[in-house]
């Protein structure tokens, strides 16, 4: 990818974690982070608040391209490895199913302290797989059968691995931030995942008319 394509990418990737964290943030986060200034007239306050929720967005969109990028790595490293695609698409398999596994039985059900916790729990595990399959599905339709797999790995894993912190934190009001974060975490990372090939074909064609361009220039100077 060309340096401007990248810079381009990544500021898109940026507007989308901080759009979606300041949108969610307003219905998630109302109650203790937006309606007191609104009910006392500080509409300044107000203000600053969804500036913060929008900052936090950007923080994790950052966050979500440092684990992209880590991923594309692995990635070559893993069919390195294991010699075949198929070899390390069963292997991201056994690893989605483990990260499920401790998702569910040594993140949520310790840490959900009633019946309503774990139902919310249970309900961001759901969005997070239908997030990935749906994902993958056009991951998969849009390039090749083999990348379904992948990013399915990517869109489980890595963004587990983004959002464990938020899951280890515990606060009165961590519900909410566990809730929130993963939103631009799941937004990023499949536009990531969707648009990358779109960038590549773009960088693939500056180079060709940056080299063309450079053959007609030197075939005029001749």
């Amino acid at each position: 990818m060309t340096i401007r394509n990248w810079i381009i990418f990544f500021f898109k990737s940026l507007l989308i974690g901080g759009a979606i964290t300041g949108i969610f943030g307003l219905f998630i986060r109302w109650n203790d982070a937006f309606a007191p200034y609104i009910q006392n007239g500080e509409y300044g306050e107000f203000l600053a608040a969804l500036v913060w929720m929008i900052i936090v967005g950007f923080t994790m969109s950052v966050v979500a391209q440092m684990g992209f990028f880590a991923y594309l790595t692995v990635h070559q490293f893993g069919v390195g490895i294991f010699r075949t695609l198929r070899l390390w698409n069963w292997v991201q398999v056994v690893i989605i199913a483990l990260v499920i596994f401790d998702l569910v039985f040594f993140r949520f059900m310790p840490s959900a302290e009633t019946n309503n916790q774990l139902v919310l729990y249970l309900f961001l595990l759901a969005v997070l797989l239908i997030t990935a399959f749906i994902t993958a599905y056009f991951k998969a339709k849009w390039t090749n059968k083999q990348a379904f797999i992948s990013a399915l790995f990517f869109m489980i894993v890595v963004t587990t691995l983004e959002w464990l912190p938020a899951l280890m934190v515990r606060e009165n009001n961590i519900d909410s931030w566990v809730t929130l974060l993963l939103f631009p975490l799941l937004a990023v990372n499949a536009y990531q995942l969707l648009k990358l090939p779109k960038y590549n074909a773009k960088s693939e064609a500056d180079r060709i008319r940056l080299e063309e361009r450079k053959r007609l220039r030197a075939e005029t100077q001749k």
